[in-house]
């Protein structure tokens, strides 16, 4: 049984690092089931304090993780158009053929959606979806570094606890 819990949370590990990179997939919660399952294993000690500490700030990540594009949209002088527009980029980016469509999506969303539903011009429009790229690589290396992180945690918790698993 800990042979499986080890298994299980470590490849949810790696989905979460995979998810916050791909926008469908929610990395960080992912990463915290991880940990979840690493502590179901009969061998280890559940640590509710630890569990709940690191539930919170997955919780908070993945709600900031909407949040953020669009107050990088609105920062730079964009509008809801524009942040709908970034958020409708970012899932055409996932689907379309282009090397690299994750991040050229929510740019080009905000760009389309400043300048068809708000008439706004070409500089201004720029410029929020310049504001919406930043938002999306911002949250996006936060989702990382936490994912990485979590993978740390679990690594840890592996290591000190080798012996009670074999």
């Amino acid at each position: 049984m800990d042979i499986l819990c080890l298994t299980l949370g470590f490849i949810l590990m790696i989905a979460g690092i995979i998810g916050s990179v791909l926008p469908v997939i929610p990395g960080t919660p992912l990463s915290w089931l991880g940990l979840i399952i690493l502590f179901l294993s009969p061998s280890l000690p559940m640590d509710w304090l630890f569990i709940t500490v690191t539930g919170v700030v997955a919780i908070a990540i993945y709600i900031l993780d909407y949040i953020i594009p669009s107050i990088g949209t609105r920062k730079f002088g964009g509008s809801r158009a524009g942040a709908i527009g970034t958020f409708v980029g970012l899932i055409v980016g996932i689907f379309a053929p282009i090397p690299f469509g994750v991040l050229v999506g929510p740019f080009l969303g905000a760009l389309v959606g400043e300048m068809a539903f708000n008439k706004t011009g070409g500089t201004r429009a720029f410029k929020a979806a310049f504001g919406s790229f930043i938002g999306f690589l911002g949250s996006t290396f936060m989702k990382l570094v936490a994912t990485f992180i979590y993978l740390g945690l679990f690594i840890y918790q592996v290591v000190d606890n080798w012996s009670l698993f074999f």
